[in-house]
């Protein structure tokens, strides 16, 4: 059974910076893509980024481009998700997610991810 922890979210100022981390365990996901959604109270959950098994190749939703930055290290089985001039709009939970199987690319959908993680809460304040 894959289990996948997050940690690394608190209640920071706008214009902060935070570093979220997700830790799988029961088994290596070294060659599965993994992801970053978020889901603010009253919106659908929604995809933030995402990184393929090489780490080549990592995509992000609009939002986060230029502020959010994915990064993984597969021998600590880790995915990181660095959150830089955090506003407002950014307050979420944040779930980590991976694929079942290994995958080229990189799915920007949730039902492409088979392991979600429990989720870490970010709140900005203004």
């Amino acid at each position: 059974q894959v289990q996948l922890v997050e940690s690394g979210g608190g209640l920071v100022q706008t214009g902060d910076s935070l570093r979220l981390s997700c830790v799988a365990s029961g088994r290596t996901l070294t060659t599965s893509a993994m992801g970053w959604f978020r889901q603010a109270p009253g919106k659908e959950r929604e995809f933030v980024a995402a990184i393929n098994w090489s780490a080549g190749s990592p995509r992000y939703a609009d939002s986060a481009k230029g502020r959010l930055i994915i990064s993984r290290d597969n021998t600590k089985n880790t995915v990181y998700l660095q959150m830089n001039s955090l506003k407002p709009e950014d307050t979420a939970v944040y779930y980590c997610a991976a694929t079942r199987h290994f995958r080229f690319d990189v799915p920007g959908t949730a039902d492409e991810y088979a392991y979600w993680g429990q989720g870490t809460q970010v709140t900005v304040s203004s």
